[in-house]
């Protein structure tokens, strides 16, 4: 990864939650401490974010309790699809080609959710003809040539970060299909619940796992015991939840208390 990329995705994760530790970005990014401290140090002096011992906090997060306005401090922000592309994307083929292996019956409906790692699946998917419903662009985009399934892009109103079609018309035809097995990717596990960082977005997935016979989540283990802004959907009503190898034995138990976790 480019030091320039690298460094956006810290400034990133740092304005979105007001102090980051070299831990998280390290868990995130995955490269040595050492180079996430010299970026640290450099960011610091460009004054990009104020380096603290063993991590950082946003300038936003400093002026808090100072005499700037709280309604002036910029709002928590949501990773750029390039910048999620860029994550822990060993540990994302790892979950894609896991997940994929349940799309085995070419009398099935599918849904994919919007989703670097769902994007992935793509990659797998061996057979010659299913139905697949997606309301993510670059989804649809990379099956689209492939010219030997029967695929749906749901429509409505457009989020470029994502490539997602979110709201009232996306909603209505998820609400009028029958889906046999959905595959939807999260930005936070927490408590039994997962969560996502738009409510309209949110929203379509939770509608596409109701309307599911079986519902199934992607997420790399970093997103355990982290909770983005909209809770969308809990646990205990989800088949099973597809993460990567490098999961903790403790989190991993915490969690099968909801639901099966595949590793």
């Amino acid at each position: 990864m480019l030091k320039n990329e690298r460094q956006k995705i810290i400034l990133d994760l740092c304005e979105r939650d007001g102090i980051v530790t070299v831990k998280t970005i390290q868990a995130t990014i995955h490269v040595s401490d050492m180079t996430i401290r010299r970026d640290l140090t450099e960011m610091d002096h460009e004054k990009k974010l104020i380096r603290i011992h063993g991590g950082a906090q946003s300038i936003a997060f400093n002026q808090e309790d100072s005499t700037v306005e709280k309604s002036s401090i910029e709002t928590p922000k949501e990773l750029s699809h390039f910048e999620k592309k860029m994550i822990s994307t060993d540990e994302k083929k790892y979950i894609a080609k896991n997940a994929a292996q349940l799309i085995n019956d070419e009398r099935e409906t599918i849904f994919l959710g919007p989703g670097t790692t769902i994007e992935l699946m793509t990659e797998h998917i061996t057979l010659e003809h299913v139905r697949i419903v997606t309301n993510s662009l670059p989804v649809f985009n990379l099956l689209k040539d492939k010219g030997k399934y029967d695929l749906y892009l749901v429509g409505g109103s457009y989020r470029e970060h994502t490539g997602a079609f979110v709201g009232s018309v996306a909603d209505e035809v998820i609400q009028k299909i029958g889906i046999t097995k959905a595959f939807v990717g999260v930005n936070g596990i927490q408590d039994g619940w997962v969560s996502t960082f738009n409510v309209e977005e949110g929203k379509i997935q939770q509608l596409a796992l109701d309307k599911a016979s079986e519902k199934y989540l992607v997420a790399d283990a970093h997103k355990f015991n982290h909770r983005d802004f909209y809770n969308f959907y809990n646990l205990k009503k989800i088949d099973g939840l597809f993460t990567d190898y490098t999961i903790s034995k403790s989190v991993k138990e915490q969690y099968e208390q909801y639901t099966k976790i595949f590793n």
